[in-house]
């Protein structure tokens, strides 16, 4: 059963169960673990596994939806704000490495079609690896921090272009490029540009209003998996396609229920990716070239990090920010693979060559956090926690500063109403629908909202709710409201979590949540109170006094009676209570006003 499924699944269990626990124990990360995983299993250590290549074929359809997320992230508003730091930086960086990188393989007689692939491969960063270990350093928000995020976004875009070329590049016999090739290659490119958006968005409101989960998730992976071999069969990458209907999609009311159909599949497919990777380690060819891979891992790391540190300086970084930003991004990066892989089929390189790149590019990512901790006890750095006053990079610090922090679970008519006073105070917010209907109808007016289920925990994540300080949780029907309130206490316990409330019942059980309730009719009775007093010639004043009494009065006792509201006899007794001492209060200041009143001197 060697190569069979059952291995596979053993493989992945096992990655996911052990190694990569084990790793992150030590922060070296999951996709270390992976590889790890890959090594011992595979054919040159244990050999649970020994059809590498074909392991490494299937589970490539995980880099496919790694793209595809990328698009789904990657609206044109957001390019906007940071077009500086990724378009300025990310080019100079991603060229200075490529040319010093590839001019050293044209050395070693590479033909230059390959050095040209190679080291634009290796110019590239790990996305994970890099975000992983920012993130547990708690340097995302620092200014080397952000900076690298840039880097790495134009990285993403690069890589795009880059495996789309690689088909093109290896032509008839490696030499030449057709036109004929070209036209079709473009001709889809741009059929899928132009029908995409709205054949897919009519696609999936057509599926949302089955309201069956499993169809729409079988159409998220149609979509993703249909576009990549559109792609291919005409001569592209498969993860061009992916990325394009990712981007076609960033601004749709279902980008994030899509996303959080993809990422689970996303994960396991991209672990069995690494795990592969791992499996395709030659341990013998590193062991009997030992000194090959060292100059190699030792060349890769000391360009790219000269790079990126002379281009940390050049934008006004602090040395210790600089060195930080070399320290994290010097490693090659999973898209590398990928790259070999391609380059290899379209017979750009040759398979020793491949193995001796896949085998310096994973030392890298496996030496890049111990490098980084060991660069920080010899420099006694400790990882910032914010970021400078006058960061080089300020174009970032806006685009974090403009990402939602108020979230709308439910559009109806309480939801609009906070939306629309959130829109005209400029504040923005994410809105989540379960109702395709309402959705489609209210972005015919304007209003921007996803459709989704907010009572699931992965579309939470999926619309940003670890960034979210206030939900709003405005859903119709009760049961569902207090679904998704337990849901955001457990997940997010320190946001704030206001609730529309259907009435005294529903209220109790969203303060057992420490959850802010609001009673439907409340406000709107009141208001219409006012007005019956004022119609009686009542005093304005004296009428709006009144109401603010009773709405005082009522919000005590629906404290009082969240206390017992599981004892009928107690809340009925608290009810009374209430009641009369809301009427001598009433009389006590008619009273007051009786004896404050001018004595009566007419005859």
């Amino acid at each position: 059963m060697h190569g069979g499924g059952f291995e596979l699944a053993l493989v992945l269990l096992l990655a996911a169960v052990i190694a990569v626990p084990v790793f992150k124990r030590f922060g070296l990360g999951a996709v270390l673990g992976y590889l790890a995983a890959g090594v011992v299993l595979g054919p040159h250590v244990l050999g649970f596994v020994q059809d590498a290549d074909r392991v490494l074929n299937a589970a490539e359809t995980g880099v496919v939806m790694l793209l595809f997320v990328i698009g789904l992230e990657l609206s044109p508003a957001r390019l906007m704000v940071m077009r500086r730091p990724v378009f300025g930086g990310g080019t100079v960086q991603v060229l200075l490495s490529a040319a010093v990188l590839g001019g050293l393989l044209l050395m070693y007689h590479f033909h230059w079609k390959t050095a040209l692939v190679i080291g634009t491969a290796l110019a590239l960063s790990s996305t994970a690896v890099g975000l992983q270990l920012l993130s547990e350093h708690k340097a995302l928000n620092s200014d080397y921090g952000r900076f690298g995020f840039a880097i790495l976004l134009f990285q993403d875009l690069v890589a795009i272009p880059l495996l789309a070329a690689i088909p093109l590049l290896g032509g008839v016999k490696n030499e030449t490029l057709t036109w004929q090739d070209a036209a079709i290659a473009l001709g889809a490119l741009g059929l899928v540009i132009v029908l995409g958006r709205p054949l897919l968005r009519r696609i999936f409101l057509i599926v949302a209003r089955t309201r069956m989960p499993e169809v729409f998730t079988a159409t998220a992976l149609l979509v993703v998996l249909g576009t990549a071999w559109l792609m291919a069969g005409a001569g592209l990458s498969a993860g061009l396609g992916a990325f394009v209907a990712g981007v076609l999609l960033a601004d749709s009311e279902f980008r994030h229920e899509i996303e959080s159909q993809i990422e689970p599949f996303k994960g396991l497919l991209l672990g069995l990716f690494f795990i592969a990777v791992g499996m395709g380690i030659d341990l013998e060819r590193v062991a009997a070239e030992p000194e090959v891979i060292g100059i190699g891992v030792a060349i890769l790391l000391l360009v790219k990090f000269s790079i990126l540190l002379g281009l940390g300086l050049a934008t006004g970084m602090s040395l210790r920010s600089a060195l930080m930003l070399g320290s994290v991004l010097w490693l090659g990066g999973e898209f590398a693979f990928v790259v070999f892989n391609e380059a290899e089929r379209a017979h750009l390189l040759g398979r020793i060559n491949h193995d001796r790149l896949v085998a310096i590019v994973s030392v890298s990512m496996a030496i890049t956090p111990l490098l980084l901790l060991a660069l920080q006890r010899l420099l006694q750095l400790k990882p910032p926690t914010r970021a400078p006053e006058h960061a080089p990079d300020e174009t970032l610090k806006d685009a974090g500063a403009q990402r939602p922090q108020v979230l709308i679970a439910g559009m109806g008519r309480f939801g609009q109403i906070v939306g629309r006073v959130l829109t005209a105070q400029r504040i923005p917010f994410v809105a989540l629908e379960s109702d395709p209907e309402t959705v489609e109808d209210l972005r015919r007016f304007g209003n921007k909202l996803y459709y989704g289920d907010p009572t699931r925990p992965d579309l939470l994540r999926a619309a940003g709710a670890e960034h979210i300080r206030v939900f709003v949780m405005a859903m119709d029907n009760p049961e569902t409201n207090l679904r998704a309130v337990r849901l955001v206490r457990r997940l997010y316990p320190h946001a704030t979590v206001l609730a529309r409330a259907r009435n005294r019942q529903h209220a109790w059980k969203l303060l057992d949540m420490s959850a802010e309730p609001f009673r439907e009719v409340l406000g709107s009775s009141l208001e219409a109170s006012e007005r019956v007093l004022t119609a009686l010639g009542i005093a304005t004043a004296v009428a709006q006094d009144h109401v603010q009494r009773f709405r005082e009065h009522d919000a005590q006792l629906l404290r009082a009676q969240h206390l017992v509201y599981d004892d009928e006899a107690a809340v009925m007794q608290t009810s009374r209570d209430a009641r009369a001492d809301l009427m001598q209060l009433f009389e006590a200041d008619a009273g007051d006003a009786a004896a404050a009143a001018p004595p009566d001197t007419r005859p």
